[in-house]
């Protein structure tokens, strides 16, 4: 059994700029990028992070894949961090749980959920906003 190790908005600051942990962003890929914001007031993402939407865990018939789709699916997403070094968020913390769920599924070890995710993080205006697609930081 695994407990959800949250992420608060201070230590994912203490995080933000370290090469060792991954920022996964569950939401799709028109907001991630910044083409549209239907919620919150700022569109793009978190810089540095990483796009898988939830909905690439799934099938077409609204299933989770194998166990070797998503493990092969986030590893490739991961890159070369460790799974428990992953960060997931969305735009308010549900979506990115899918993601932390196929983690599971997958078999692979639990990453931490920043509960704060994208609506916290661009309620304030000094911190950094990226738009367009992500850029891997190895």
């Amino acid at each position: 059994r695994h407990s959800l190790q949250q992420v608060t908005l201070e230590q994912l600051l203490k995080f933000y700029h370290r090469k060792c942990v991954r920022l996964v962003d569950a939401r799709g890929a028109e907001r991630f990028e910044g083409k549209t914001e239907p919620i919150d007031p700022v569109a793009g993402h978190i810089p540095g992070a990483v796009n898988h939407p939830f909905t690439e865990n799934l099938t077409a018939e609204g299933t989770f894949l194998s166990r070797e789709q998503l493990r092969e699916r986030l590893t490739a997403v991961f890159g070369t961090i460790p799974p428990e070094d992953t960060i997931h968020y969305c735009g308010s913390g549900v979506s990115a749980c899918h993601n932390l769920l196929a983690m599971a599924a997958a078999g692979l070890p639990p990453g931490r959920l920043y509960v704060g995710s994208w609506s916290q993080w661009c309620a304030d205006p000094a911190r950094p906003v990226e738009n367009g697609p992500a850029r891997r930081r190895e």
